[in-house]
């Protein structure tokens, strides 16, 4: 069992920038690769970035190739995400979350989630 729990959400103007980080218990986080999924209002649930449980390998989403940045520190169970060059449209509840595969960008790929936090982009 993993639990994980997302902070650094908030509001932020256009063209501004946001850390996320996600704390995962237990020994195992080593085990997982890692990933962040994003759900606007109204809309799925889509992936946003995904890393590889060494760290070594990265996944975007064409959307945030060049603004966004996933890394990982094993040695504190925590993955990360910089957002950078916000826009109104990354305006979401970003969700962490924990897959055997890499990379997983389908939801029902993903082992554990956490439970969220809230990123607003105003214009």
């Amino acid at each position: 069992q993993v639990q994980l729990v997302e902070s650094g959400g908030g509001l932020v103007q256009a063209g501004g920038s946001l850390r996320l980080s996600c704390a995962a218990s237990g020994r195992t986080f080593s085990s997982y690769a890692m990933a962040w999924f994003r759900q606007a209002p109204g809309k799925e649930r889509e992936p946003v970035a995904a890393i590889s449980r060494s760290g070594g390998s990265t996944y975007y989403a064409d959307s945030v190739k060049g603004r966004f940045t996933i890394s990982r520190d094993n040695a504190k169970n925590t993955v990360y995400m910089q957002m950078n060059s916000l826009k109104p449209e990354d305006t979401a509840v970003y969700y962490c979350a924990a897959t055997i595969g890499f990379p997983v960008v389908v939801p029902s790929g993903v082992r554990y989630w956490g439970n969220g936090t809230l990123v607003t982009v105003s214009s």
